[in-house]
């Protein structure tokens, strides 16, 4: 089977970024398929066209659109528009038996659409967020004759979509709730890379040789997006409220994003900045995994909003992955699963005092620490591993494949 694989934003464990679509592919070729990635290059470049190298067996067609968290609305919106007006002709030039397009955003399902009525075959569409419910309710989308085109977008998405994979259980009833077939939505969530974050007791000694400045307190890590969404603030909100608790905690934010210098401003202004609050630019997910390593607890923020909740957040796998606690504040099914493993603890989302101490007394517990830390270790080797997602993906592509033949 050769794999048309859209991803605006494909990135290796050498880059920054959610590595997924990266695991699957690479999974896909260790399967015996030929995989084709067609994506864009955000960083700078001299180079004005695109261009293709092989990484780890699969092949990778960069063309260069710069792209930052911190773009506004209508800057994002050119860069989604150009990369899908020229990967269309870019993977129908390549040619393949399926087509799978990835979201965000969900304009990526324009040139998945069109390449694969051009080539005659099946295209498969992975959700990897509610669109445009999530940008309704955070405002992004206001005005009427925007909401409405962005609906049509995602009906036009679903309508010409073999099948469909939701990287939660909340967001594949979204997909059903909009006209969908249940029977043609698989779920397929984001999954953890135990190879990646292997125990090595070294590595938390190299973190904190690298930032003297933490000391040898516990570690509290975020590491991901500073974006709109994911309310960081409420971090250096949290840091405050330990301050008078524990004041040998140690909140380390690593990320950037269009929130950063905000994030950063409200640490200083709470007093807790290089206090008992640290921030450090993104750094790729190889070098992420000593900062992993190293914490004693690992948050999941997102601001509070019902739409959230079908979230399927890399950082929370992650935290799985290296076998960390893990501390959110936000409800859904990652909460729940939270609770029925005791992989840590749900925060009150809107009460720093009350978080703080419930996350005290979780950072004195040595005994709930340990016990889960083996449940997030059981998860992630066992439902959440890379190697059973990736069979479901597999698997609905072949199945794709094999009903258009």
């Amino acid at each position: 089977m050769k794999v048309l694989y859209l991803h605006q934003y494909f990135a290796t464990p050498r880059m920054a970024g959610g590595t997924r679509s990266y695991e699957m592919a690479r999974r896909m070729v260790a399967a015996g398929h030929e995989v084709h990635v067609v994506t864009s290059w955000r960083e700078g470049t001299d180079r004005r066209g695109w261009w293709q190298e092989e990484v780890d067996g699969i092949q990778v067609h960069w063309l260069p659109v710069p792209y930052r968290n911190a773009m506004g609305p209508l800057a994002r919106l050119r860069a989604f528009a150009r990369f899908a007006r020229l990967a269309r002709a870019r993977a129908t030039g390549i040619g393949g038996d399926v087509v799978l397009s990835t979201s965000t955003p969900l304009t990526i399902a324009v040139p998945g659409v069109r390449a694969a009525r051009r080539l005659g075959v099946p295209h498969v569409l992975e959700v990897r967020d509610l669109w445009p419910a999530l940008p309704v309710a955070m405002g992004i989308l206001r005005d009427p004759v925007s909401i409405h085109l962005a609906r049509r977008l995602e009906r036009y998405a679903y309508r010409n979509s073999a099948r469909v994979l939701a990287l939660s259980p909340g967001m594949a009833r979204g997909v059903v709730a909009a006209g969908y077939p249940e029977g043609r939505v698989t779920v397929a969530p984001n999954s953890c890379d135990t190879d990646l974050f292997a125990p090595d007791p070294a590595g938390a000694a190299r973190f904190r040789a690298a930032r003297p400045e933490l000391g040898e307190g516990p570690i509290v890590l975020y590491a991901g997006t500073f974006g709109r969404i994911n309310g960081v603030e409420y971090l250096a909100r949290l840091a405050a409220a330990m301050a008078g608790i524990r004041p040998d905690v140690r909140f380390v934010a690593i990320g950037g994003g269009a929130r950063a210098d905000a994030v950063r401003a409200e640490a200083g202004r709470l007093g807790v900045l290089g206090r008992n609050y640290f921030q450090y630019p993104a750094m790729p997910k190889t070098a992420l995994v000593d900062a992993f390593r190293a914490a004693r607890v690992s948050t999941s923020l997102f601001v509070d909003l019902p739409e959230m909740r079908h979230n399927s957040a890399n950082k929370f796998f992650d935290a799985l992955a290296s076998g960390t606690p893990v501390a959110i504040n936000y409800g859904g099914w990652q909460a729940d699963l939270v609770a029925e493993h005791g992989l840590g603890l749900a925060l009150a989302p809107g009460d720093p005092d009350a978080a703080a101490r419930a996350l005290a007394g979780l950072l004195a517990d040595e005994g709930r620490l340990a016990a889960a830390s083996r449940a997030a270790e059981a998860l992630a080797q066992g439902e959440f591993g890379r190697d059973a997602v990736a069979r479901r993906v597999i698997g609905t592509l072949e199945r794709a494949v094999e009903e258009a033949s």
